[in-house]
């Protein structure tokens, strides 16, 4: 099967190291200078800006590889778990979305809400499935 719009399975690895460098770099950013932080600048091209842009960017791209890199064996099955876990990520993303706007007007949480709830919710449901299915083929060769 021909699968197309994919990344290669190496890039799942990549996708991960992305994410788990933010993490830490964002928790010494938050103890170290926040502390410190004084309100300075307002504009659109500061250092705290482009921080949040990096870091953001940074967590987006490493889970959006995670999420769309190929099995090592892609077929019909890991495409329909493919496109359920999309569904339903899509699903559970507008659902945060519409109580948060209802709830909140914290407009930088609502954003990282929309860029990482579908991958981060694809991912773990996707790989949920999977494992399922394994653990089902598992206990029938047996």
């Amino acid at each position: 099967m021909r699968t197309r719009y994919l990344f290669p399975h190496w890039t799942r690895y990549l996708g991960w190291l992305l994410v788990f460098v933010h993490i830490p770099i964002l928790l010494i950013k938050k103890m170290l200078v926040d502390e410190h932080y004084t309100p300075g600048d307002t504009g659109f091209f500061t250092s705290d800006h482009l921080f949040f842009i990096a870091t953001a960017l940074f967590m987006a791209i490493g889970l959006f590889l995670v999420a769309f890199s190929k099995e090592h064996i892609e077929d019909e099955q890991i495409s329909q778990l493919r496109l359920d876990s999309l569904q339903w990520a899509i699903y559970v993303n507008y659902g945060l979305l519409i109580l948060t706007l209802i709830i909140s007007n914290d407009r930088v949480h609502i954003l990282f809400l929309n860029m990482w709830v579908p991958l981060a919710f694809f991912i773990v449901r996707f790989r949920w499935k999977i494992w399922q299915l394994n653990r089902l083929l598992k206990k029938e060769e047996v």
